[in-house]
């Protein structure tokens, strides 16, 4: 039987941890392809060593870990160099990703992807959520918690796919624009309801 499978997306810094961390608290199952990313990519994988081999060893920390940030700023810098890591990298994710659906146990699972259209991840889902807030939001939100600096947040955001195209492909849509947690709760309870009916359905 095949599992229902909401793919959850939003640009950086709009929000997509707060609304996966809700759907956690109701028993629902996430898969998160950030978190895919770093398992394949452990100190001794076969991809670190391919990484290490490519780049040098200047991109892996002294503990054995690779050293993101850096990477991060070479491949933004490098359209050649972002190509041959994601050739790399996304056959390994997708496989870690069906690996983790497949051990789900809840009635539908979320799983939450940055990156989920631009990487043709939205196949392997029922329904796409996309998380939607402004752009001088998503820089505010990202400089808070994050040591990059405004142009290299921008710069991301310039790579991703714009906010009106993501949302074209949106079967629902959170709006995370000025509202309080307690409010994006309330919707996640709402889409929670939903998903659940839709499983069963899907179910049978």
């Amino acid at each position: 039987m095949s599992k229902f499978i909401v793919g959850l997306t939003g640009g950086i810094g709009s929000g997509k941890t707060t609304v996966s961390d809700i759907f956690a608290t109701l028993n629902v199952d996430i898969i998160d392809a950030d978190i895919a990313a770093r398992t394949i990519v452990m100190p001794g994988s076969k991809a670190l060593i391919e990484i290490e081999s490519h780049f040098g060893q200047d991109f892996i920390t002294p503990t054995g870990e690779l050293d993101r940030t850096k990477l991060r700023s070479k491949i933004f810098s490098n359209v050649d160099e972002k190509v041959w890591l994601n050739n790399l990298l996304h056959p390994l994710i997708r496989t870690e990703i069906l690996s983790q659906i497949a051990q789900a146990t809840s009635c539908y699972c979320i799983l939450v992807a940055p990156l989920l259209i631009e990487n043709g991840l939205e196949k392997l889902v029922n329904r796409v959520l996309v998380i939607n807030i402004d752009e001088a939001s998503q820089v505010a939100r990202t400089a808070e918690r994050d040591p990059s600096s405004v142009a290299e947040i921008k710069r991301i955001i310039t790579s991703q796919m714009p906010s009106q195209q993501r949302l074209s492909f949106a079967d629902d849509i959170i709006d995370n624009q000025d509202i309080s947690r307690e409010e994006i709760k309330q919707q996640v309870l709402v889409l929670d309801q939903k998903y659940r009916a839709l499983s069963l359905k899907h179910s049978i």
